[in-house]
């Protein structure tokens, strides 16, 4: 049946993909509609788009929805972080200035461990004999000191070539600074190795730092032709559906570009996926006028964690991927990419219960992810999880995962969960109880810190919780942080893909000026400005936004002269004249106030990196609601033993439908509200009430322990 037969050419849909570790979300929303239609299918493997085909078919078939009815198309992945955890990337060969094919190894002089005797650092992603040297030099300033000796650079290449290398990175020392030898460089390895990706730190990095610019640009490079290939494959899938919208991808800084512009920069999507679920939890926590808000995003793989105080959610260049030890900052491979300021925050549901090296019960970082996936998934999965732990402890329907969908071996969780309680002497209900308190003060524990060092009071701060697993855990997880509000958007299972509606096109670019405030060459500063906003206004301009929509945001990052760190201010837009010097020292000031409660009187201050964030408008999005109560259908379930403390002993819970319960519906905890995305436990000490938007309002209880 056509488009016209079913009468839908006229009514048009935005659609969003996040694929996860374990689950691939879809969300389809009608643009002239408030209620969203959501598809949740494990990820597959080696090829995720399968996935994303297969929920993309069944959900549109479900809602009536024609292909080419979908005119917004949004993506989310994290292909580019796992293929960096899982070093699956392409073999890449670098390029760099002679004397410098160790600054990989090298890396910073600082230790993440200093008491680590048998400290491990990230190996790098090109093997040293693949890193290749040429004559050339460049100072701070750019100044030519001696010429790019290009027959060096033709040898590399003819060694690339014998060596079958797919990409090249090419990372000379300040090109930042002056980018005419990499330019010259890129010539060479284009007429050389035409069929090759290539990456120039000046176009992917373009930041002093040395090692953290060669470690992004060869990152970079190193999952440039993986991302490629799967963008176009999955292009070409979407059209043979009839999906003929342009695809559009979430960046890791909260925005969306082309797929085109993602797969020049894939760097640039380490976090694309979890920015949506910050993005979701910022707009349900605005529709109840809440700004302060944790969100709090726990998936089938992770979690992450995010505090915004006033809507707005930090952004920051000092990010790193693939830490040898997962919380140990320090540990992975730096990105000088702008990413919102997120924490890992412990563990999914398919993290593993194991025992560590001190024979001490610990939960993550592995994880069983789709396949296996947890023990009751039935699959081969034979180590307990997190999911095993909740499904035996009564908060998850056996019957009931996804809709249905999956029917979940109890015994089979009960089993893994003996065979590791055996050694602790502990009984299935008892190693499940502790792998669920255990991964509760994991998640609690690190947001607790990522607070303190920002000084902030998270007890006076709302969570928002989103992920399948997130509403499983919000209540134990608010518990520990003294939290007294939690907010369960409606479908909060797939936060995250519905958060990918919310970006707006953007793109961001820096520079590398190092000067004290009192010289600043502003001929030199306006120049800078204005060929990052000409790329800019390109880049989304590409992407769709119209000329009289785009915006522009100037930051620099500045400090006092002998520090290693900087703090990020806003400059003023337009042509900087005498008054520019004094509006960044007044800006920096108040900050450096702010964050350190103090200035420093007579020292000189400095600007490192100047920064530009071009911009569309944000999609308008009304007040979305989740399906609507159904009057037929009893929103009472009955009641399922659950344990949720020991000294008790399990407690007959009601179970509630959540699509049933009517709008105003007060809920007296314990309870379980189950949907096919997740379910919300809410505990013994909390209530929780249904909004006119379909949200859960839980509120801890006064008094309650």
């Amino acid at each position: 049946m056509g488009a016209e037969a079913l009468g839908l050419t006229a009514r048009k849909y935005s659609l969003a993909i996040d694929i996860g570790g374990t689950f691939t979300d879809l969300v389809v929303l009608a643009n002239d509609s408030e209620s969203l239609a959501v598809a949740k299918i494990l990820t597959s493997y080696p090829d995720p788009s399968q996935a994303v085909l297969e929920g993309l078919e069944r959900l549109l078939k479900e809602q009536s929805v024609h292909p080419g009815a979908v005119d917004r198309l949004i993506h989310g992945t994290t292909l580019v972080t796992n293929t960096l955890i899982e070093r699956s990337g392409s073999r890449t060969g670098l390029i760099t200035t002679r004397g410098f094919r160790d600054a990989l190894e090298i890396g910073r002089e600082g230790r993440y461990d200093i008491y680590d005797l048998f400290l491990e650092l990230p190996e790098p992603l090109v093997e040293r004999r693949l890193r290749l040297e040429a004559p050339e030099r460049m100072n701070v300033r750019g100044e030519i000191l001696e010429p790019l000796n290009t027959d060096a650079v033709s040898a590399a290449c003819a060694r690339f070539i014998e060596e079958k290398v797919d990409t090249v990175a090419v990372c000379f020392l300040h090109a930042y600074a002056n980018p005419d030898h990499e330019l010259k460089a890129a010539e060479v390895v284009r007429e050389m190795m035409p069929d090759a990706t290539l990456s120039l730190s000046h176009e992917v990095a373009p930041e002093l730092r040395e090692y953290d610019r060669t470690s992004t640009t060869v990152a970079n490079a190193y999952v440039q032709p993986l991302a490629e290939r799967y963008m176009a494959g999955l292009e070409k899938g979407l059209l043979a559906a009839g999906v003929s919208a342009p695809l559009q991808i979430m960046l890791s800084n909260g925005g969306i570009c082309s797929a085109e512009t993602a797969a020049a920069f894939p760097v640039r999507l380490v976090e694309s996926g979890p920015c949506g679920g910050a993005l979701a939890a910022a707009y349900w926590a605005k529709q109840k006028g809440t700004e302060k808000v944790l969100a709090f995003d726990m998936g089938g793989t992770t979690a992450k964690a995010i505090l915004s105080g006033e809507g707005v959610f930090p952004i920051t260049t000092e990010s790193e991927v693939a830490r040898v030890y997962r919380f140990k900052r320090g540990s992975g491979l730096p990105l000088l990419v702008p990413v919102m300021d997120m924490i890992e925050i412990g563990a999914g549901g398919g993290s593993i219960a194991r025992l560590n090296k001190m024979g001490l019960p610990a939960v993550g970082p592995e994880s069983s992810g789709s396949v296996p996936g947890p023990a009751c998934y039935g699959q081969g999965g034979v180590q307990p999880t997190v999911t095993d732990a909740d499904l035996a402890l009564g908060l998850l329907n056996p019957d009931y995962f996804l809709g249905g969908q999956m029917v979940l071996d109890i015994e089979t969780a009960r089993r893994a969960l003996s065979d590791l309680g055996g050694s602790l002497e502990m009984d299935h209900d008892q190693m499940a109880l502790g792998i669920y308190r255990m991964v509760n003060e994991n998640m609690a524990n690190a947001a607790r810190v990522h607070a303190a060092e920002r000084g902030i009071d998270i007890r006076g701060y709302a969570m928002v919780a989103t992920g399948g697993a997130g509403p499983v855990h919000a209540c134990g997880v608010a518990e520990r942080l003294s939290i007294k509000k939690v907010i369960v958007p409606p479908v909060a299972g797939v936060g995250s893909a519905f958060g990918l509606m919310l970006a707006p096109i953007s793109f961001d670019f820096a520079r590398s000026y190092v000067s004290r405030l009192k010289n600043l060459d502003l001929v030199r500063l306006n120049r800078l400005f204005s060929e990052m906003e000409e790329a800019g206004v390109d880049v989304v301009a590409e992407a769709g936004v119209k000329a009289g929509d785009i915006q522009v945001e100037r930051l620099a990052d500045v400090r006092y002269v002998g520090q290693g760190h900087e703090i990020r201010i806003a400059v003023s837009s337009g042509a900087l004249g005498d008054g520019a010097t004094a509006q960044i020292k007044s800006a920096f000031e108040a900050e450096y106030t702010r964050v350190y409660g103090r200035i420093c009187e007579g020292l000189d201050i400095e600007a490192v990196h100047w920064r530009v964030r071009v911009h569309g408008p944000e999609p308008e999005m009304g007040e979305v609601s989740g399906p609507a109560p159904d009057p037929g259908v009893q929103y009472r379930k009955g009641t399922r033993a659950t344990l949720f403390d020991a000294g008790t002993g399990p407690v007959e819970t009601e179970v509630l439908d959540r699509y049933a319960l009517p709008i105003g519906y007060h809920i007296e905890g314990p309870a379980i509200v189950e949907e096919t995305e997740s379910t919300t436990f809410v505990g013994p000490q909390w209530t929780a009430d249904v909004d006119d938007s379909g949200s859960l309002i839980l509120q801890k209880r006064e008094g309650g322990k």
